[in-house]
């Protein structure tokens, strides 16, 4: 077992969010933001940004690192690209006002097709359909919660659909 595999999980969490250079067996150096290090094996996943936007994702695996040297630090912009990379294209952050915006539209949406729509919670910020099923923000059909599946399967494609006209 070598010194990186004996590190414990808090010491591997201080390189997560930096460029790293990684010198591994057999000479190979790999360079790139660290995205994490499985706490089993010690492999590291890195991310490096290449050009259009596209993203290149490497794994160095445990057994073969022989040295990690930080680069550089990564910045609050930096931590949020790498925290996108695998994030679901739906799961973007939406501002308050947006949120608020999604939610009245779907509602009146809902109305104005003759389905009973209420808000719920403290706030109102959960939308619940005919007392049966509940739509939560960002108000897509993966937020939606009903123990009825037929209610549940059809209000989730009546909301796919409606977002697919707004775009």
């Amino acid at each position: 077992m070598n010194d990186w595999q004996r590190k414990s999980p808090v010491d591997w969490e201080t390189y997560v969010n930096k460029m790293v250079k990684v010198a591994a067996i057999e000479k190979h150096e790999y360079e790139g933001w660290v995205l994490t290090v499985d706490p089993v094996s010690a492999s590291i996943v890195l991310a490096t940004f290449l050009e259009n936007e596209k993203v290149s994702i490497s794994v160095v695996l445990g057994h073969a690192v022989q040295e990690v040297e930080i680069l550089k630090e990564g910045d609050d912009e930096m931590k949020q690209r790498l925290s996108y990379i695998f994030a679901p294209e739906e799961s973007k952050a939406y501002s308050p006002e947006e949120l608020e915006k999604r939610k009245n539209n779907l509602k009146t949406w809902l109305e104005t097709n003759h389905i009973p729509v209420t808000e719920q919670g403290e706030s109102g910020r959960t939308l619940c359909v005919a007392g049966v099923l509940t739509i939560d923000p960002p108000y897509g059909p993966e937020e939606c919660s009903s123990s009825n599946e037929i209610i549940l399967s059809r209000v989730q494609g009546l909301i796919q659909g409606y977002l697919e006209k707004q775009q």
